[in-house]
């Protein structure tokens, strides 16, 4: 009996996903994690408004949740100054990633993103046959220079850029953003993911005018606002192509309920200035227990910290390791040379200690 009749670019491409889900590990090793500090998740949860605005929208499960967002739109448009036009929210930044390279890459297209980046969205540049072409990290932090000669090098259509960074927590001024783009070769549009710029210090965010044909800006509702179940992101750039989503997207993709909690979470300012301070606090605390090791810890502007294990690869997997094997859930960055660290996410008191418990005996082990 024949099967389906795949297309020759899936035939091509491996069954893969880009990260092993901590559930996924829990079920292999036999037990849960003691302490979940490995997916950058905000333990600190949502806000309270907005869980019980969930809880109460909860029985009206039963309609289709809005598919423009109107009202969570209207409140972004407000929230950031702009007009609700140059807004579209989606299945996280994840879900727009994939939108995003669906509309503007096919087989052939060259695409420019950073060696060690967030996988994620190389998974979806392959999926539609994209052609990535990587530079390495400058010092730690993605390298906007580097990226925008490689971009004109190869005519590429697109450019990933995260800031602040996920794996290494670094970020870039936003002016610093600002000067670059005007190096960005004509006809390639800069991606910029800022999906943690609401737990960075000021400046951070770049100010680049929202009608720019040269940049289109991601954020989401799964870091600072706690809410990574939720599944919302937006994007925001000029009308047109904000407009052009409507032509691919899943116009019922987005739960009813998830898009309350994000508005309701979006007014809760003083929820969201906690947020901040208690993983400011954290992020100080993980770097206390790294320098009780003789070890760095990168500054972030995010929600978890990465940590240098001092010596290769190997090593620092071996730290993982030992950190699993207590019950510890952390992840590392996957590419060389940045694959010497441990990136530990932020966590409340009771998953600090059990980080700090952990931590000597791990590193105990793995010199061993």
């Amino acid at each position: 009996m024949a099967g389906p009749r795949y297309t020759k670019l899936v035939q091509s491409l491996p069954a893969t996903v880009p990260f092993v889900g901590p559930e996924e590990q829990e079920r292999t090793r036999g037990a849960p994690f003691a302490a979940r500090l490995g997916a950058n998740e905000n333990t600190f949860g949502p806000s309270p408004k907005a869980i019980a605005a969930m809880q109460a929208a909860s029985g009206e499960i039963w309609m289709y949740g809005d598919p423009t967002s109107h009202d969570l739109r209207a409140a972004l448009a407000v929230h950031h100054g702009i007009g609700i036009e140059n807004i579209v929210v989606g299945e996280g930044i994840d879900g727009l990633l994939g939108y995003l390279v669906r509309l503007l890459i096919g087989p052939g297209d060259t695409v420019v993103t950073s060696d060690g980046a967030y996988p994620t969205f190389n998974y979806h540049v392959a999926g539609f046959g994209g052609e990535l072409h990587k530079v390495p990290y400058a010092d730690d932090h993605e390298d906007p220079a580097a990226l925008f000669t490689k971009a004109k090098e190869v005519g590429a259509k697109l450019v990933y850029l995260a800031n602040p960074d996920n794996p290494m927590g670094t970020w870039h001024e936003g002016s610093t953003l600002t000067r670059a783009l005007d190096n960005l070769p004509e006809g390639c549009l800069l991606v910029l993911d800022e999906a943690y710029v609401e737990l960075a210090p000021k400046g951070t965010a770049s100010e680049i005018a929202i009608d720019d044909p040269r940049l289109i800006r991601m954020r989401t509702f799964s870091k600072a606002y706690g809410m990574a179940g939720a599944r919302v992101g937006y994007a925001m750039g000029a009308a047109s192509l904000i407009q052009s989503f409507d032509k691919i997207r899943n116009h019922f993709g987005m739960n009813r309920v998830a898009q309350i909690g994000a508005l309701t979470a979006l007014q809760d300012a003083d929820w969201l200035e906690q947020t901040c301070a208690w993983v400011a606090a954290s992020r100080d605390r993980i770097t206390a227990l790294a320098a009780r090791e003789g070890l760095n810890a990168l500054p972030s502007a995010t929600n978890f910290v990465t940590v240098d294990c001092g010596k290769d690869g190997d090593f620092a997997r071996r730290v993982l390791a030992e950190l699993v094997a207590q019950g510890v859930f952390v992840r590392m960055p996957f590419v060389a040379p940045q694959d010497r660290c441990i990136r530990i996410s932020c966590g409340p008191e009771g998953d600090m200690n059990l980080l700090a418990d952990a931590f000597p005996k791990a590193f105990a082990a793995a010199r061993r």
